[in-house]
């Protein structure tokens, strides 16, 4: 019979070889994974690895940076601190002038001040531990609005006040109170000779790490008891979003107009912007890492199409004497390189946000995995699956359906 037939009505018709439907196609794609399942797992957990790294990767490293993001939205970036700088000849010890707090807080934009001053005293659990065994703990006088201005909170107890402030009372900020083994307010610690009571302890103070490992006493109680000189060491203060770097630059010339480059201006919230900045960059290591597994999943995917090739060669035949075309096999194959990477993606994605989820939980973080890095992971295994299983798929369209039948 030729390629044209002659119709009823006398017109000649082209042969049209058979379409695949999509379901179709998908049946027959999915016939070699049905028939070997144990094959399909083992080729599908290298591409499962290799995007559960990446995503755990991406989302441990996300979630890591959303927790920064959040502290920094929590705390605030509008926070400077004002400290002595360099003199004017190497090795000069500078001061801020003691009217500097009250000249930094007429600064227009300026919303509150909070002031310490540095007093030569050691802090000790008792009289009966050595001086020199100080817990590397500073003891330091506040005035002002020291606690709104850090946004700090009292995690127990009370924050000093005008009556406390000028009594043996002190704050401890929560790592010198876990040094000198202080649980509770009331307890008691030695300070320049005498007895203070502790009246309250500090929460984490992420934006002064320095507050977290000093013992806090009023500014009066440390003139009049532990020899305080009354110079200011530090001043932080909070603006109005919008002004930080008006004030920042009007700062050192209003606390030291004499000498303003004896004022050091630094913006404490600048190391956890840098660092949620750079946070993930070791991660790129452990993608490439996640990227080579995925590649070596693809290999694996290629050969397990080349055997599968090899061991069909009887049903490649038959289809073909059948009809079939070399497209319909070319497409088969390659839908099954598609089910193949894409189940091993679908899997990894599930480890994956599952891995990030555990870690996110142990290490008290948000839980974020993101969109692009879900969509980015299972586009690439579907574009290794394609790669994959192309020549395995050519190579089954060019057998002759003789040799294949005979040899099946």
């Amino acid at each position: 019979m030729g390629s044209r037939t002659r119709t009823r009505a006398g017109r000649r018709a082209r042969l049209v070889p058979p379409r695949l439907t999509p379901r179709d196609v998908l049946h027959a794609g999915s016939a070699g994974l049905r028939s070997r399942p144990m094959r399909v797992f083992l080729s599908a957990l290298g591409i499962a690895i290799g995007i559960a790294t990446m995503i755990a990767v991406v989302g441990i490293s996300s979630s890591s940076q959303a927790k920064l993001l959040r502290e920094l939205d929590k705390l605030g970036t509008n926070m400077l601190v004002a400290t002595p700088g360099q003199g004017m000849f190497t090795g000069q010890d500078t001061t801020l002038p003691p009217d500097a707090p009250a000249m930094i807080g007429r600064i227009d934009g300026v919303l509150s001040v909070g002031t310490t001053g540095d007093v030569a005293q050691s802090v000790r659990r008792s009289e009966n531990i050595p001086a020199g065994e100080t817990g590397g703990i500073a003891v330091k006088a506040v005035k002002d609005d020291l606690l709104g201005t850090l946004r700090a909170r009292t995690g127990s107890g009370a924050w000093l006040n005008g009556a406390t402030g000028r009594y043996p009372s002190v704050v401890l900020g929560h790592v010198s109170a876990q040094r000198l083994g202080i649980t509770a307010p009331g307890q008691q610690v030695f300070i320049g000779g005498r007895y203070f009571t502790v009246t309250g302890i500090l929460e984490p103070v992420p934006l002064a790490p320095e507050i977290e490992r000093s013992a806090l006493v009023g500014w009066t109680a440390a003139e009049e008891l532990l020899g305080f000189d009354g110079n200011p060491t530090a001043v932080y203060e909070r603006s109005a979003d919008d002004r930080v770097a008006e004030v920042r630059d009007l700062i050192a010339r209003t606390a030291n107009p004499k000498t303003p480059s004896a004022v050091s201006v630094t913006d404490p919230s600048a190391a956890l912007q840098a660092k949620a900045a750079t946070e993930g960059a070791f991660s790129t290591l452990l993608l490439g890492l996640g990227g080579i597994a995925l590649l070596v999943g693809g290999v694996g995917v290629a050969n397990t199409m080349i055997i599968s090739v090899l061991e069909r060669r009887h049903e490649i035949g038959l289809r073909r004497s059948l009809g079939a075309t070399k497209g319909h096999i070319r497409i088969q194959f390659v839908t099954e390189s598609l089910l193949l990477s894409g189940l091993g993606g679908l899997a990894g994605i599930a480890l994956g946000a599952a891995a990030t989820a555990a870690y996110a939980r142990a290490g008290d973080l948000p839980w974020v995995v993101p969109l692009w890095a879900v969509t980015g992971g299972f586009a690439a295994t579907l574009a290794i699956g394609t790669l994959a299983g192309l020549y395995p798929a050519v190579r089954a369209s060019r057998l002759s359906p003789t040799l294949a039948l005979r040899t099946g």
